[in-house]
């Protein structure tokens, strides 16, 4: 950096400089001019030519003082203010040079020597900087670089701007969170993801940070044992969750998740994923998820009945049809959502879940397949885009639960050539593409809680592949629609070598951070799951109208609705991310179009209801 020069004034006088030499020099000059006054004309002319030599001398030797005069004070200030110099930088601010520090991009402000701010001389400035550097901005701007390094996440690159009380960065009201819910990986990591997108929101309305960080602290959350007796009469006690996240579009509603995995964090991040899904769609509700970290497989049908009886005993104090109501999910299908009403209706002696799998029977079947074919229609219109067709292309898809399998069944209805299912820990690759008669093979042998090695016994060219995954194989689109995190680091560098183009995301956060970045830099178009797995979604407003009157819609015309929504839902998430400076075709607009939308909507429903 350029060496600062300051401009001093009187008052500034270096006390080592001495002053002697030039009072010697003003009395020899008068004592000439006495000694040569009245002296011949002939000699004036040689003693004004002395004059001028003395008056030369003195000017010369007045500017060798000031030099190294000059030199110590640059000198003295760098020792003296050696703290402040390595964060200053000297840019222009309007057209003027300011002296700006290089932690928070902030110059200087408010010295009582000068009250027009940074105006004045640079000394001034650098003392304004100094109080600024003592300032609590300044120690803030500090802190969160501390922060960034401790975390791995090397020096902050863009400034941190922390506006008096009224905005905070992105960055600490992540770390705010990971304070707070340290051990939770999975809700920080949906937090960080969405609120990385949210900074062209922040920086535009700063007012919205607050309501930022009011949203991410759920409004309710609810712990409770599930104890249950298996068929050997040995008890056994699982734990149970519901978190309601935000009720401020609307009652919560979310699915229950039965799996070993389950715990708070994965139920918190669900919950928050929820309530941006119904907020990005033009339906009134609020977002919620629970579940347990039971495991219904291997177990009986009484065993699955006893330990649903006992989870709504718990549960049902706290939902009501127009406050909370709970959907299926991963372990929660036909089969116990059907235990859970039934023992709800017991307890309450209400029939008011009707949205929790108790709609007519076109409704019914629409609203299993709607999240799956709301997926392919997603791809659809994305690829309408990139001018490009279902038809042909090479599909890797992982899972074999309801979306996956509704997946394939659309996939093969428009032309692809699915070639992958997985379980959780294997996979069955077909190279020749699976048909509706594979697909129907596939479905029974799952209904049959067997392995899906199975098929290869019927399809002897199909291989299946123990403890591994399916992306390293050859595709033009993913359909990860299996679980969250599925997709690793080394999974997304097997999958950009594949030559995966396109990304729907069928299930909630399939990628893992780094594997998010592997695919970013890659330029793979993503589909967020906010945005294309919401065709479930979709269907609750057509159970609503369901329900409350006597009109039955035909499977076609509720098919056709869901294309309509899901259309929708596209168009908005392009519109939002060109209106935030990401243009149509950039790979992550739908990324930042569906987190943008979807905040915005609660953000301004919590100021509206002053929740914040």
């Amino acid at each position: 950096m350029d060496d600062i020069d300051l401009e001093l004034g009187a008052e500034d006088e270096h006390g080592g400089f001495d002053t002697q030499a030039l009072v010697q020099l003003q009395q020899q000059h008068e004592q000439i001019e006495r000694s040569l006054h009245g002296a011949s004309s002939s000699s004036a002319l040689s003693l004004q030519e002395a004059a001028q030599q003395e008056q030369q001398d003195k000017d010369h030797q007045q500017g060798q003082q000031q030099a190294p005069r000059k030199k110590k004070v640059v000198k003295k200030w760098r020792d003296e203010w050696a703290d402040t110099y390595k964060w200053a930088y000297v840019a222009l601010q309007e057209g003027s040079p300011r002296i700006f520090c290089r932690v928070c991009k902030e110059f200087g402000r408010k010295h009582r020597r000068n009250p027009y701010g940074n105006e004045g001389s640079r000394n001034m400035q650098m003392s304004a900087l100094e109080e600024h550097n003592n300032s609590l901005l300044h120690k803030e701007a500090l802190r969160l670089q501390a922060a960034s390094r401790d975390k791995g996440h090397g020096m902050l690159e863009r400034p941190v701007y922390i506006k008096a009380l009224l905005s905070r960065t992105s960055e600490s009201i992540i770390e705010g969170v990971a304070r707070r819910d340290p051990n939770e990986a999975e809700f920080i990591q949906a937090v960080h993801e969405v609120v990385h997108t949210l900074e062209p929101v922040l920086t535009k309305y700063p007012q919205y940070a607050h309501v930022l960080e009011r949203l991410l602290e759920p409004e309710c959350i609810i712990i409770f044992r599930v104890p249950w007796m298996d068929d050997k009469g040995e008890i056994h006690v699982n734990r149970g969750f519901r978190v309601n996240f935000c009720q401020a579009l609307g009652p919560y509603k979310g699915g229950l998740r039965f799996h070993p995995s389950v715990n708070l964090s994965i139920i918190k991040f669900l919950a928050f994923d929820q309530t941006l899904k119904h907020s990005l769609t033009p339906l009134n509700l609020g977002g919620a998820r629970g579940g347990s970290d039971f495991d219904p497989k291997g177990k009986s049908d009484n065993e699955v009945l006893r330990f649903c009886q006992s989870f709504m005993e718990e549960l049902y104090r706290h939902i009501k049809a127009h406050q909370d109501v709970f959907t299926g999910d991963i372990g929660v299908n036909s089969r116990e959502v059907g235990y859970l009403f039934g023992q709800y209706r017991r307890l309450t002696g209400h029939f008011d879940l009707s949205s929790a799998g108790w709609a007519s029977r076109n409704i019914r079947s629409i609203a299993t397949a709607a999240t799956g074919y709301g997926l392919v229609y997603f791809a659809k219109f994305l690829l309408a885009d990139l001018n490009k067709d279902l038809r042909g292309l090479r599909c890797v898809v992982s899972g074999s639960g309801k979306v996956a399998m509704h997946a394939l069944e659309k996939l093969i209805n428009f032309g692809a050539v699915p070639v992958t299912v997985s379980d959780s820990k294997s996979y069955l690759l077909d190279d020749d593409g699976f048909d509706n008669i594979k697909l129907a093979l596939i479905k029974e042998i799952k209904f049959q809680r067997k392995s899906l090695r199975e098929y290869t016994k019927r399809y002897s060219k199909a291989r299946f592949y123990e403890d591994a995954k399916p992306w390293g194989e050859k595709c033009d689109l993913a359909f990860p629609c299996a679980t969250q995190n599925e997709i690793n680091h080394s999974d997304a560098l097997a999958l950009v070598n594949a030559g995966c183009q396109v990304l729907i995301e069928g299930s909630d956060m399939p990628c893992t951070t780094e594997a998010a970045e592997v695919i970013r830099k890659a330029g793979i178009f993503i589909a967020p799951s906010k945005a294309a797995n919401a065709g479930g979604v979709a269907i609750t407003d057509l159970e609503a109208m369901q329900n409350s009157s006597c009109i039955q819609l035909s499977a076609e015309t509720i098919d056709a609705q869901l294309q309509d929504f899901v259309r929708t839902m596209y168009l908005k998430c392009l519109g939002v991310a060109n209106e935030y400076g990401f243009p149509r075709g950039a790979p992550e607009s739908l990324v930042y179009g569906a987190n943008i939308a979807s905040f915005l909507r609660v953000a301004q429903a919590l100021l509206e209801q002053g929740c914040v």
